[in-house]
């Protein structure tokens, strides 16, 4: 079926018809009074409130690029401002909302502004009933493994690669390049969300998938930590074997930050940099410190305080960072490919470093990505490309049909 000028591949509207002719234009070869005004411009008003409209009509010539760019710019500068007074927005909810403003000021001319808020809010609500169910680990109390992720390291490793790490790269205080792991570390309460909007502003189709993707992977890991509860590394370096010997979500010794004598689960590290602690340490968030943005090691400190302390197996960071990277693959050409892959194995060695996981847990991420990729695809070609193909043959099957009873009908 032929589309109307005018229709995005999703099938919206746009308005973007810059040189289409006017519907009160003179036909040609006939004279016309003069204009007052300059021909083709039209007020200022009628360009905002057709770009306010939810359903612009298909073919409209009018031309609201300049609307558009005013208010992607009007976006960014009160981006710009949020950050400057509030910080990065690293509530779900909130940055959801913020991205949401900046999709509504792009789809100016181009698509339907309800179409935001059609795709985006079952998105942001299934992410917020997330949140609410993760308690249910608490409620589930299953034991809590301590020594089970440091044992499968050790024994792919011969050490352990956190404690490795640690005693060869960790500081007294943080180097420059901790700059770089913070930010890595951050970016991941970011970065997904912002690459969803910007493939909903290029492919509705695609972001769908990713959308469904994405869910997919965070709530089968919830079902992962909520079974299988497990300690971090800075965990286990704060405890010893006999104090979680019964297998304790959250005893008291997690909270001693000088870790336990011995270096706890873990071990002593003997660190190479002079003055560097002989315990491994939680350092996600002390490379703000370099940058003397204290108030941003605070916040990431206090947000960690809130989260499910033993979500470690399998590493959600990971998992969500690699489906980014899988997702993009075979849509990216070989400088996105680079990027996208280098971006997931720099969070992982971040997460490996810091102590936030264990190789383990990162494993487990990445496989739990590639299954619901592998997964996604299947469903693409068994199910919904043979769904589309045959709805597509019913109606070029119909096309011909009503036009030989059209034929037959026609006055003579």
């Amino acid at each position: 079926m032929s589309k109307k000028s005018g229709e995005d591949p999703d099938g919206t509207s746009g308005s973007d018809n810059s040189g289409a002719a006017d519907a009160g234009e003179p036909e040609t070869g006939e004279t016309s009074a003069p204009e007052t005004e300059p021909s083709g411009v039209e007020p200022v008003l009628d360009d905002i409130a057709a770009a306010a409209s939810t359903d612009p009509e298909p073919g409209s010539p009018r031309d609201l690029t300049m609307v558009r760019r005013v208010a992607i710019a009007a976006w960014v500068v009160f981006m710009v401002v949020e950050v400057a007074l509030n910080g990065l927005a690293f509530d779900r909810t909130q940055l959801i909302v913020l991205l949401c403003l900046g999709m509504l000021a792009a789809t100016i001319g181009r698509r339907k502004a309800i179409s935001v808020i059609i795709d985006w809010l079952p998105f942001a609500l299934i992410l917020v009933l997330y949140d609410w169910t993760r308690d249910v680990a608490r409620i589930v109390d299953m034991p809590t493994q301590w020594h089970l992720a440091p044992d499968v390291d050790h024994a792919l490793f011969g050490v352990n690669p956190t404690v490795w790490l640690q005693e060869h790269l960790k500081g007294a205080s943080p180097p420059w390049w901790e700059v770089i792991t913070s930010v890595v570390y951050m970016s991941y309460f970011i970065v997904p969300y912002a690459a969803a909007a910007v493939l909903w502003l290029r492919d509705r189709s695609a972001w769908r998938r990713y959308a469904a993707c994405f869910v997919a992977t965070t709530f089968l890991a919830l079902v992962g930590y909520t079974l299988v509860p497990a300690a971090p590394p800075w965990a286990a370096a704060r405890c010893t074997a006999e104090q979680v010997v019964d297998h304790p979500r959250e005893p008291m010794c997690m909270t001693n930050e000088a870790g336990a004598p011995g270096g706890g689960i873990l071990g002593d590290v003997t660190p190479t940099q002079p003055g560097a602690a002989p315990y491994v340490e939680r350092i996600s968030a002390r490379g703000w410190n370099v940058l003397n943005i204290h108030a941003a090691s605070t916040l990431v400190e206090v947000g960690q305080g809130k989260a499910n302390l033993v979500a470690a197996i399998p590493s959600l960071h990971a998992g969500l960072t690699m489906l980014l990277a899988l997702f993009m693959w075979p849509r990216v050409k070989a400088l996105g490919k680079t990027l996208f892959m280098g971006y997931a194995l720099a969070m992982a060695f971040t997460l490996v470093y810091t102590a936030e996981h264990y190789v383990f847990d990162i494993l487990l991420g990445w496989a739990l990505a590639a299954f619901v990729i592998v997964v996604a695809n299947l469903v693409d070609k068994y199910w919904l490309i043979p769904r589309k193909q045959r709805r597509e043959a019913a109606e070029a099957e119909a096309q011909p049909e009503a036009g030989a009873e059209a034929g037959v009908t026609a006055p003579r």
